[in-house]
């Protein structure tokens, strides 16, 4: 016995409401000839011809008129399931899983958090921290999170979103550091970075102190953070971890450069569950109400 597919069922309820092809076509969005190329392969599957062609359009056969019946309990039923999910999926509450840089959540949006989660106690979060800024290992594809904040210049095709702002870097030092180094010669000063590739990386080359060596890694920016606090080195910092830190201060020039933009991303399917948009709107909110301080504009 054949197995009935719904995607052939779909293109025959089109043809059979609307008589031809071409009008069938235009209802699913697709061409005439995959229309006419489907139901063609239906029939022959079925080994019975299901319309008869005319030059005035298709027109049910007696056969077609069995398959009518069960293809519109099947449409029923279908439609009938999605609107229970669809009715799930507009409940205010569940499971949201975010991932992040850790210093987004510890330095950023905590108090954003825990507002969100105070609005709506229903909704259960679940942040997963991605400590390497530019990379993050969990796929939003794969469902491995709803939803997530991500520092990139180019957010995969298969995800959906929007770029809330871009993050500034600038270089710190603790205060203490700056009095007992000498950063115009080098000799002593060194720059902390993020893994270890030499002295004399890039992205140092390419900064205000080219001279000075990188010495120590540290693989995540909430560590880079405390070390610079602690006095082991320049740290290359975001803005809204810097700017605000009594302890530290910025390395003249004193010039903020753009770096990451941050994108809020999820993926195509999730977009209509409430749950998922009400986060979504409520945390590009927090974002941008913390734009000034991620672009650096907030020091004059």
């Amino acid at each position: 016995m054949t197995a009935l597919d719904w995607d052939d069922l779909k293109h025959f309820l089109a043809l059979s409401r609307h008589g031809s092809v071409r009008a069938a076509a235009d209802k699913l969005g697709v061409s005439h000839s995959t229309v006419a190329r489907r139901i063609e392969a239906f029939e022959k599957r079925l080994g019975v011809r299901l319309f008869e062609r005319s030059p005035g359009g298709y027109a049910i056969t007696t056969a077609g008129e069995e398959v009518l019946a069960v293809a519109e309990q099947m449409e029923s039923e279908i439609h009938g399931l999605e609107r229970r999910i669809l009715g799930r999926d507009q409940q205010l509450s569940g499971d949201i899983r975010v991932t992040m840089v850790d210093v987004l959540g510890t330095h950023l949006l905590m108090p954003h958090l825990a507002e969100f989660s105070k609005r709506y106690p229903d909704i259960s979060l679940e942040v997963v921290i991605a400590h390497d800024i530019a990379f993050d290992t969990l796929d939003l594809s794969k469902r491995e999170a709803d939803v997530a904040l991500r520092f990139t210049q180019k957010p995969p095709d298969r995800l959906v979103g929007k770029c809330l702002a871009n993050m500034y870097c600038a270089a710190y030092a603790s205060e203490e550091y700056v009095k007992q180094h000498d950063f115009d010669g080098g000799a002593t000063a060194r720059w902390i970075d993020c893994v270890k590739r030499g002295d004399y990386p890039a992205w140092i080359k390419n900064g205000d102190y080219p001279h000075i060596p990188a010495k120590g890694a540290f693989q995540s920016l909430l560590l880079q953070f405390e070390a610079a606090k602690a006095g082991m080195g320049i740290g290359m910092l975001p803005c809204f971890l810097g700017d605000p830190e009594p302890t530290l201060q910025r390395l003249p020039p004193g010039v903020a450069r753009p770096s990451y933009d941050l994108w809020l991303l999820t993926h195509t399917d999730m977009r209509t569950t409430a749950r998922l948009r009400v986060f979504s709107e409520f945390i590009a909110n927090a974002v941008l109400s913390h734009r000034e301080l991620i672009e650096g504009r907030s020091v004059n």
